[in-house]
């Protein structure tokens, strides 16, 4: 089996992708969706926010998400304590995962791939790359919000050049360029790669 990681920064179409990928019959595990539902379900990480933050982490059964958001957002080492808890379990859980799979090919979406050190789970990595301007305009369209808070979530993401520089391949999503095609000749790539 062959897994695949997809990045790229917001708006860079990353989801759109693994929507193709699926459409090729290629799994994809989403880590953002993953690592929502294991705040919530797993008692590892429950245990860990609760001695991190307190007791009101949670409210019952549920995420407390604006305790959580509060003391993430507070300044940078807190989001370092939380991801230090929550991505060895996303990691586990996307090694589970991929054993239940039976296709040849499966893909992990990850927009802090590199950052979360989530490349080591995967065979090959792949950015998903889209011009500046490109990208802001997709999430004005998309989140209804303004130029200033974009590039304010952009500067906390790993800068896209440095991103594009250690991905083993990439697909420019710029809204002209086949994407079709490149993913075809990306998936070809890989197998002849991997034989």
């Amino acid at each position: 089996m062959i897994r695949i990681g997809i990045t790229g920064g917001i708006g860079s179409g990353k989801t759109y992708i693994c929507q193709l990928l699926q459409q090729r019959g290629i799994p994809v595990y989403h880590c953002d969706d993953e690592a929502r539902r294991l705040m919530t379900e797993s008692p590892a990480i429950r245990q860990e926010l609760c001695l991190l933050i307190g007791n009101d982490a949670y409210d019952g059964a549920t995420l407390n998400k604006p305790v959580i958001a509060r003391y993430l957002f507070a300044n940078k080492e807190h989001a370092t304590r939380i991801n230090s808890i929550v991505h060895p379990i996303v990691k586990q859980d996307f090694a589970e995962w991929t054993l239940r799979q039976t296709a040849p090919i499966v893909a992990q979406e990850s927009a802090i791939l590199f950052e979360a050190d989530f490349q080591d789970t995967v065979d090959y990595t792949v950015e998903v790359y889209a011009p500046l301007a490109t990208r802001i305009q997709r999430v004005i369209r998309r989140d209804h919000t303004t130029t200033e808070q974009i590039e304010a979530r952009m500067a906390q993401q790993m800068d896209e050049e440095e991103k594009r520089s250690r991905a083993d391949f990439t697909i420019l999503n710029d809204g002209t360029t086949d994407l079709s095609q490149q993913l075809d000749q990306l998936l070809e790539r890989i197998q002849i790669n991997d034989k």
